[in-house]
């Protein structure tokens, strides 16, 4: 199970309503008849091309999809199990590629610490915090 961002759901539901027959297991992209939508026909049946051209983004790839969704399911600053499962990835390797791509975690890392040390600082004027201490 993979959660459904929010701001997608109207699109959906859109697509569920136009596309998505009512009966138990109908596909979610059918192809012409009815059956499997093909991976050879993918471009054809969606105008793709014609489609990513329009909305200024030609040559983009309908996997480069999944490759934003991961990118900013890194972002998120999850785990590398968490990224693992909502990717569908098996292998360490194939998910590390993400999180290695996304630039500013440290600083997401040095926000996080500042915010925990502006917490002990607030609590030290109040004459119940702890002592910072360098580790050697």
């Amino acid at each position: 199970m993979v959660g459904i961002p929010q701001a997608i759901i109207p699109a959906l539901r859109e697509h569920l309503n136009t596309y998505v027959g009512n009966e138990p297991g109908a596909l979610l992209f059918p192809g012409a008849k009815g059956g499997p939508l093909r991976r050879s026909g993918f471009n054809t049946r969606t105008r793709w091309v014609d489609v990513v051209r329009d909305v200024g983004m030609p040559g983009q790839h309908f996997h480069d999809l999944r490759h934003t969704g991961n990118m900013l399911a890194a972002e998120s600053g999850a785990g590398l199990k968490d990224l693992m499962a909502r990717m569908g990835h098996d292998n360490v390797r194939a998910a590390m590629i993400y999180q290695h791509a996304v630039r500013g975690a440290d600083k997401a890392i040095t926000d996080a610490i500042d915010r925990h040390i502006g917490r002990a600082d607030d609590e030290d004027d109040e004459g119940s915090a702890g002592v910072l201490a360098p580790v050697s």
